[in-house]
């Protein structure tokens, strides 16, 4: 029998960070997912560089696929450096990726990376949400909530 997962992602270090993607979407469902890079990918990711900022992933033929993510050419890197944008590899268990393709079409759902970090042995992983895009009306309330929240902050810290 399988070990349970734990609930959190062990984050050792974070390479790249969506931001933006808990303000234009509702994050439904997490997975940790592996990503299958190229030797030098590897050594640009452990420098610090990369940006998934417009990336988003699709299911393609069974697998997830990660697009648009920016890795660029490791700096020290030869004739053998890697292409920056290419289309990669999420690895997942067939089961999350029949879950996922089936909330994608059925829910209209969108698959949006949340962060790219490595775990404590030193894999390199993506946190990939199950998402719903929220409408403009959602974005100004979700602002407001914020704007809230700070004002609230600071009231507290004068008041002290």
């Amino acid at each position: 029998m399988a070990r349970p997962k734990p609930a959190t992602f062990d984050k050792q270090k974070t390479v790249a960070e969506n931001r933006r993607a808990r303000f234009d979407y509702y994050i439904e469902d997490k997975f940790e997912a592996g990503i299958a890079l190229q030797g030098t990918e590897v050594k640009a990711l452990r420098a610090g560089e990369a940006s998934i900022a417009e990336s988003y992933a699709e299911v393609r033929d069974g697998q997830v696929w990660l697009v648009n993510a920016n890795i660029p050419e490791f700096s020290h890197g030869n004739r053998f450096n890697h292409e920056p944008r290419r289309p990669r590899k999420l690895l997942l268990h067939a089961r999350e990726i029949e879950k996922l393709f089936g909330a994608v079409e059925r829910k209209g759902m969108t698959l949006v990376p949340l962060s790219v970090y490595f775990n404590a042995t030193g894999r390199a992983k993506v946190e990939l949400a199950l998402a719903k895009g929220k409408q403009a009306q959602d974005k100004r309330q979700t602002i407001k909530e914020r704007d809230w929240k700070r004002d609230k902050a600071r009231l507290l810290r004068e008041n002290r």
